[in-house]
């Protein structure tokens, strides 16, 4: 264990019998000790404290006054015995570059790794990069989130906020600043509306407004709740027709540059098996028969290590036989709601798409059918492809709850021939 020492500068620890010879005394000499000037009297701060870091580096600092180094060496050593000591240098690493090393050290996946990346460019750095991380305080991290929330939704904040908070959490478990700044610090609450899940009706008349060869796709998307990527990123060998499943394995991938590509699966958990109803399992083998996949060649990184190119059969393309990007997806989807409302105006129907309704909107409608229909909570997150069922309750709970309840029914059935059975025993009955 390192001991930390407080040393004077100006005076000889331990003069030699020659040099107390030679010396003259110094003028700060008392009764009971006898000083004797150093080569460095005069100069600089006279009081020195001497430590060895945790890497074994010796290490000085230096004070005027005696107490000030003592109170030093006191806190350098309870720091040490503790074993939160930082070194002062170390704190002078700014939140650049903490967080430029945070994204090399991260293991994010593609899709996942430029919403940090992002976030630390546009949002953190251009404000507090230039910082050392040692100067930074809970109240710099709180004027951050409050200049933020400015322009940020609360949701987003709160992501970001997320972001900044484990790259500074990095540098603590590197030794770089004694404590998180972000500790402590609150985000704007999110407030997340219900979801409000499409009408059958309206779900039909998107259906019916798609065009030919995106009415599929649609539809696939209401009958299965794939996500956009799962479902632009399914290939031939994925659909079992002949039993009526997709085989969700893995997912059309667009980042904000380059070309999309093939990759793994949101989570672990996304990869599943979903069961089609029949009249899409019809719709799909309808559509495969109008547009034949082509072949087109893509990179695929499901394996990160081993990224291939190859060809891929996906089942549905573009119009010029090319992967569904989400920038080519928009003006589709968006003739597709207006003309969706034309229909639904004109047949007279009380029913409307809700404003900025989205594919994803698809997903949610597919959940609904299912909670109606009895199905579980895990039922539901396995056909979802969500991590944990707690992340299923959280969205849709209230649709479990305006199920109508049922539980009984299911007494009555289960118990029902107790009907004709007494209900007290007999002799009670009588005193009665």
């Amino acid at each position: 264990m390192s001991t930390t020492q407080v040393y004077d500068r100006w005076h000889l620890a331990r003069p030699t019998p020659e040099q107390r010879g030679n010396l003259a005394r110094c003028e700060h000499s008392t009764k009971t000790r006898k000083l004797y000037p150093a080569a460095s009297h005069g100069t600089g701060k006279q009081w020195q404290v001497r430590y060895r870091d945790n890497d074994g580096r010796q290490r000085k600092e230096h004070f005027h006054r005696k107490i000030d180094a003592q109170k030093r060496a006191a806190a350098v050593q309870a720091d040490m015995d503790r074993g939160h000591y930082v070194d002062p240098q170390a704190g002078k690493t700014t939140v650049e570059t903490i967080t430029r090393e945070f994204m090399e050290a991260a293991l994010h996946k593609p899709q996942t790794a430029q919403n940090p990346e992002k976030a630390f460019r546009i949002h953190v750095n251009p404000i507090l990069g230039r910082r050392t991380v040692a100067s930074l305080k809970p109240s710099d991290i709180e004027k951050w989130v409050a200049d933020r929330s400015k322009v940020l939704a609360p949701s987003t904040l709160k992501t970001y906020f997320g972001y900044l908070k484990a790259a500074l959490q990095r540098a603590v478990r590197d030794g770089l600043i004694a404590r998180n700044p972000c500790d402590g610090v609150r985000t704007p609450t999110v407030r997340t509306a219900e979801i409000r899940p499409l009408h059958p009706l309206v779900v039909h008349a998107l259906v019916q407004a798609s065009p030919d060869r995106y009415r599929t796709p649609v539809l696939t998307a209401a009958g299965s709740g794939l996500r956009f990527g799962e479902l632009f990123g399914l290939e031939l060998e994925h659909i079992d027709l002949q039993r009526g499943e997709i085989h969700v394995r893995q997912a059309l991938v667009e980042l904000d540059k380059g070309k999309p590509f093939i990759g793994p699966t949101k989570t672990h958990e996304s990869v599943r098996t979903v069961h089609l109803a029949p009249f899409v399992v019809a719709a799909i083998k309808a559509h495969l028969e109008a547009f034949p996949p082509v072949p087109v060649m893509i990179w695929d990184h499901t394996d990160p290590r081993k990224p291939v190119e190859r060809k891929a059969n996906l089942v549905f393309l573009t119009g010029n036989n090319q992967p569904i990007r989400r920038g080519g997806w928009r003006p589709v989807w968006t003739g597709t709601v207006k003309r969706a409302k034309k229909e639904l105006a004109r047949s007279g129907a009380e029913l409307q798409v809700p404003a900025r309704t989205g594919i994803h909107a698809l997903r949610h409608f597919y959940a609904s059918l299912l909670i109606a229909h009895g199905e579980s909570v895990k039922v539901v997150q396995r056909a979802l492809g969500h991590t944990k069922p707690s992340m299923t309750l959280d969205k849709y709970v209230h649709l479990w709850d305006a199920v109508e309840d049922t539980t009984r029914e299911a007494v009555t059935q289960g118990l029902g021939f107790m009907q004709s059975a007494p209900i007290v025993p007999s002799q009670l009955a009588q005193a009665a």
